[in-house]
């Protein structure tokens, strides 16, 4: 063994190698190989690998398959497409630079981008105002349901990730390969969609903070003098045209060079860490040493720091009593006799701390909630405040003032997006040393890092800050200041610009990302519109994803507020969040055997708990855009459904169609359908041609007509020969199948069958058809065409064969004739009747199937007539009350008419009928007629029973034995002959309205209900006469036998379909379908012919036949 696998490593690097070490033959890919035979041989010569060297293209061998898997390569499509341009620039070059491994870690691969993800405008931005909202405890309960929702689903993502190699496209990859392409594609462009709007949210931080905590006097609307709705306008009109200009120029930036972008992460992650770091160390100063920050407050209302310039009503000046600048705000003139406010007049000046300290005990007081309506007055809690409830307020632009209204689920949706950015590190997979252990570590360790920063920035703001700085969103009682940054140590500029440049990082990664996310979900092809998103430049770089990525984030941008974009995203990241936790979910359950995670601390309980979480998160947020969302991720998934590529990933939801069909197959099997349950579930038998293409398309137009694409439809075919050498027409032949059912838009299977016979084909598609309690209860089979002409009496045999297998089988059975005249799905009747000849009962089929087909908008507008047949001791108006109270009971509308048929005599044309059929089924077979003669013969049969009683001479008659006929001829019994009578006895018969006596009954003549449909009486009579007259065979067809050696039992069954196709072309010649009770088959096989016949005239006449057979059990109920 070890010299074997010497030879092996040796063979690795001889010749025939490439420059990556595999050798050229031994692709890892099945029949990628092109090499010739020699060079297989040369090539397995002595590696003691003859035994297998003929599946060598198929199979490769372990030792290049695994040099091909250790050099798998996840780098990101765009870096592989640029790297494979550079090569074909370079080709003439003797060297170049060998491509560099994935050489990230944990830390810089995945912990440093998710922290940095994860920390961002909100903390700075909002989350003191959420703290002075929200309370410490409804704030804490926020954190805590966010940061567990990430955290569930990180464990999941971490399960997913390390299930396998994960290439470079993160969430969308996972989820889609997990969900398969329609979920993927939904919670892909959810994903995309959420990642857009960050990129628009972190812009509009990014402008906030530059007008109005860095260059207030920047702003183009003036904001100085405006009050209320004109002062919010002028704030969202810069927001819009500053944070336009700022995504056009980071759009700019991408488009020129992602590498720039990507240098400048670490700086931008410093800034985050550093802001951070200096909010804690101001926390500690307070411990030790509390800021000065004075909050002034008019009785308990906050009031604005540019309204004053001194915390007072009046001063002291040199011992003189002086107003000031707040006096002037509230009262008409600066003397002190001057008429004021009265609630100024009524309520002192004070002036309180605003960051006491975090041994100040103030976290006591701002431990609950204080939700504010629009436009209310920031009110500290525990301060005396004289106010008339009923005088309307004034100088409410002295206050600092709530602007929106706030409430529990709205701080749920404002915060949530600080939570997002766990994806990072999957994102960047294809950049990683090891994806398996880094991603779960990674990931895991950031959002407990982000937690624990979250949950003690809550407690440790409420115990630091005035409740009313704490509410007080843009810093306007204290001096305009960043709430957050007037904690910070050493100064409040370091949060400020930190945060600057955090945002304005965050953004240039969203507006980096999302192109990259939109370019793989239109490479991948499962939704069409977007394919031309898939293209871009030389390199790879996403230009068209990136162009509508900017025109997207333009929308977050022209809505301009930040409270009102947050919640738009923190549903598309919901969505998102709570699809991989299904997902992970699913995998677990099903046990799918290729469910292998290397994270092992992972359960599907916590998985749907992290799926809660988020489908909760996402109603408590906003249900009308939670609504909106999956609108929109159901729209996608039903387009990608019907119009999307085909693709098959072994992803989960296949998964559970399994499981789910297993499931009900088992159910299915616990007992046969209630009556009210039935329905057809159909076998189509079809046969095909030469070419393998079906011969009767319009058999799939009516069974869809039948199902209206409900219920079981299988439609089968067998091909003649042996599986091994018949294997590919086979399969050429269920693709014809599958092609044509998806034209006739028929859902169900196809089967094919091969056999040595077709016969014996249709048989084991009729037993073996369908799974467990899943099979089909109805078979249908299309009339055989040109049965009389001899090369076609096979194929009627093995129809009548199909009858009576379908009956043993208590299968019912629909047979439509002419079926090349049944309309195709495309067409309309806007007016007529499908008529059923209700003649035996049969369990319901026939009242059911009308019904059915006037399901389907090609029948929807033809009227349903029933005809029944009374005898004459038949109270004839009984039956019709009785069968129109039926109907009723049946909720079935239809016109009910009752036929009485009185006339039991045979007529003389009867007789004739039945002497030229028994003629056809023995005179040909006794007489071995070559095919030439044979076909004059039937012609001439033909022509007779079209009318004309009198004989034309045939020619004489050759006895030449046929090759054709001669299966058939030895299929009959020995002693079958033709019984003939002397030719001078022959009557003519002019008139077949001619009434003639029955025939005498005679000891050869069989008895009433004979069970066979072939009277062999007369054989040895017949025998005699040729053997006494040789030459009789001559004038054979001159020659009539007596009546009296007729079957009279063929006779009757004649005599009933010629009056029944008399009544029923009477009353139906213009019926658009005729539905018709289908006599049963002979029980043996001697009158195969004679059976064909009795339904041939039965349907003479008529357009469309749908002859119908019965299962043996009610199909049709009046109870509910």
């Amino acid at each position: 063994m070890l010299n074997n696998m010497t030879d092996c490593e040796e063979g690795e690097v001889g010749p025939n190698s490439q420059g990556d070490g595999n050798p050229k033959e031994s692709s890892p890919f099945i029949n990628s190989s092109a090499a010739s035979d020699t060079d297989k041989s040369q090539q397995y010569d002595g590696k003691n690998m003859a035994l297998f060297e003929e599946e060598m293209d198929t199979s490769p061998m372990v030792s290049s398959l695994l040099s091909s898997l250790a050099n798998y390569s996840n780098l990101p499509t765009g870096s592989k497409e640029h790297e494979e341009a550079e090569n074909n620039e370079e080709g003439a070059r003797p060297s170049k630079k060998p491509v560099k491994a994935p050489q990230l870690g944990t830390l810089m691969g995945v912990y440093l981008p998710c922290i940095q993800n994860i920390f961002g405008v909100i903390l700075f931005l909002r989350m003191t105002w959420m703290v002075g909202i929200g309370g410490v405890l409804g704030s804490f309960v926020i954190v805590f349901m966010c940061c567990s929702t990430t955290m569930l689903t990180a464990i999941s993502m971490s399960a997913i990730a390390t299930n396998g190699v994960v290439p470079a496209g993160g969430s969308y990859y996972m989820i889609s390969r997990s969900l398969g392409p329609e979920f993927g594609g939904a919670v892909g462009i959810c994903f995309y969609l959420g990642t857009t709007f960050a990129g628009a949210m972190y812009i509009l931080g990014c402008i906030e903070i530059l007008l109005i905590y860095i260059v207030p006097q920047a702003a183009i609307f003036k904001i100085e003098g405006l009050e209320g709705q004109e002062a919010e306008a002028a704030l969202l009109n810069n927001m819009r045209v500053y944070g336009t200009i700022v995504l056009s120029f980071m759009a700019l930036v991408v488009f020129v060079g992602v590498k720039y972008v990507n240098k400048l992460a670490l700086v931008f992650l410093a800034c985050v860490i550093l802001s951070i770091m200096a909010v804690y160390g101001g926390v500690i100063k307070t411990a030790i040493d509390p800021p000065v920050f004075p909050v002034c407050l008019l009785g308990n209302r906050t009031l604005l720091s540019k309204g004053y310039d001194v915390c007072a009503k009046v001063i002291e000046i040199d011992n003189e009593t002086v107003t000031t600048k707040l006096w002037m705000s509230f009262c008409d003139s600066e003397n002190l006799n001057a008429t004021c406010d009265e609630y100024f007049t009524n309520n002192n000046v004070k002036e309180i701390q605003g960051i006491p300290g975090v041994t100040s005990g103030i976290l006591a007081e701002n431990l609950f909630g204080n939700y504010l309506e629009k436009g209310m007055f920031l009110e500290k809690r525990g301060v005396a405040s004289e106010a008339d409830p009923d005088s309307p307020a004034t100088g409410s632009n002295r206050y600092v003032l709530a602007d929106i209204t706030s409430f529990f689920t709205l701080l749920v949706g404002i915060y949530f997006p600080s939570v997002t950015g766990i994806m990072a590190g999957s994102n960047r997979s294809g950049d990683l040393r090891d994806a398996q252990k880094s991603i779960p570590i990674g990931t895991i360790a950031a959002i407990t890092t982000t937690s624990i920063v979250y949950m003690s920035s809550v407690v440790l703001f409420g115990a630091c800050i005035e409740g009313v700085v704490l509410r007080d969103k843009f810093g306007e009682g204290v001096n305009g200041n960043l709430v957050i940054g007037t904690l910070a140590w050493p100064s409040p500029w370091v949060i400020v610009f930190g945060s600057f440049f955090s945002t304005c990082g965050a953004g240039l990664q969203s507006l980096t990302g999302a192109p990259r996310l939109l370019q793989a979900i239109s490479r991948d092809g499962i939704i069409p519109f977007l394919r031309v998103f898939g293209h871009g430049k030389a390199n790879g770089e996403p230009t068209w994803a990136l162009l509508l990525t900017a025109s997207i984030c333009e929308i977050g941008i022209i809505i301009a507020s930040l409270d009102a974009v947050a919640p738009i995203l923190s549903m598309f990241f919901l969505m998102c969040y709570m699809f991989v936790n299904l997902a992970c979910a699913l995998q677990t359950l099903l046990r799918t055997p290729n469910w292998r995670p290397r994270f092992k601390f992972y359960h599907w309980a916590l998985s749907f708990l992290g799926m809660s979480l988020c489908l909760s998160l996402m109603f408590i947020c906003s249900w009308y855009y939670a609504i909106v969302a999956m609108g929109i991720a159901t729209c996608i998934y039903k387009y990608i459904e019907f119009c999307g590529a085909e693709k098959e990933w072994g992803d989960g939801i296949r998964g559970i169609s399994l499981s789910a069909a297993r499931f009900a197959l088992m159910r299915l099997e616990e007992g046969p359908p209630h009556t009210k349950n039935w329905r057809p579930q159909i076998l189509v038998l079809v046969s095909v041609d030469a070419e393998q293409n079906v011969e009767q398309p319009r058999l799939l137009s009516l069974a869809n007509q039948l199902k209206a694409g409900k219920g079981l439809t299988i439609v089968g075919t067998s091909v003649q020969g042996t599986f091994l050498d018949n294997y590919t027409e086979a399969q050429r032949a269920d693709q014809s199948l599958r092609k044509l059912m998806e034209t006739e838009k028929v859902k169900g299977f196809s089967q094919v069958v091969i056999s040595s016979n077709l016969r014996d084909g249709t048989s084991h598609l009729i037993q073996v058809g369908g799974l467990g309690g899943l099979k089909h209860n109805t078979v249908l089979v299309s009339w055989p065409r040109n049965w009389k002409q001899p090369e076609y009496h096979q194929q009627f045999r093995n129809f009548i064969e199909v009858v009576r297998e379908t009956t043993v089988a208590s299968l019912a059975l629909l047979v439509p004739k002419n079926i090349s005249s049944y309309p195709s799905n495309g067409e309309r009747f806007t007016e007529g009747y499908i008529d059923v000849w209700w003649i035996v009962h049969d369990g319901g089929m026939l009242m059911l199937l009308p019904f059915l087909l006037r399901q389907h908008k090609v029948w929807r507008k033809c009227k349903m007539r029933i005809f029944t047949v009374a005898q004459i001791d038949d109270n004839s108006i009984q039956m019709k009350k009785d069968l129109i109270t039926f109907l009723y009971h049946l909720r079935i509308d239809a016109v009910v008419e009752v036929v009485e048929m009185v006339d039991n005599d045979i007529s003389a044309y009867t007789y004739e009928k039945t002497l030229i059929m028994e003629q056809r089924s023995q005179i040909l077979k006794q007489m071995h007629l070559t095919k030439n003669e044979m076909e004059r013969e039937i012609q001439s049969i033909t022509d007779s029973s079209r009318g004309s009683i009198r004989r034309k001479n045939p020619s004489a008659l050759c006895s030449h034995h046929s090759t054709n006929e001669g299966a058939s001829v030895a299929e009959q019994p020995e002693d079958e002959s033709v019984a003939v009578s002397n030719p001078k006895h022959v009557q003519l018969i002019h008139s077949k309205n001619a009434s003639t006596p029955t025939s005498p009954t005679s000891p050869t003549a069989p008895a009433g209900g004979a069970a066979t449909w072939t009277d062999n009486k007369g054989a040895d009579k017949g025998k005699t006469l040729l053997a006494a007259n040789p030459e009789a065979g001559k004038d054979l067809f001159n020659m009539k036998p007596e009546w009296e050696n007729l079957s009279q039992v063929d006779v009757r069954r004649m005599h009933t379909a010629m009056r029944l196709n008399e009544v029923i072309t009477k009353k139906s010649k213009e019926a658009k379908l005729v539905l018709l009770n289908m006599p049963g088959p002979p029980k043996n096989r001697v009158g195969n012919e004679n059976y064909m016949e009795f339904l041939e005239v039965l349907t003479e006449g008529l357009n469309r036949v749908l002859l119908v057979r019965g299962g043996g059990r009610e199909v049709i109920t009046i109870y509910s």
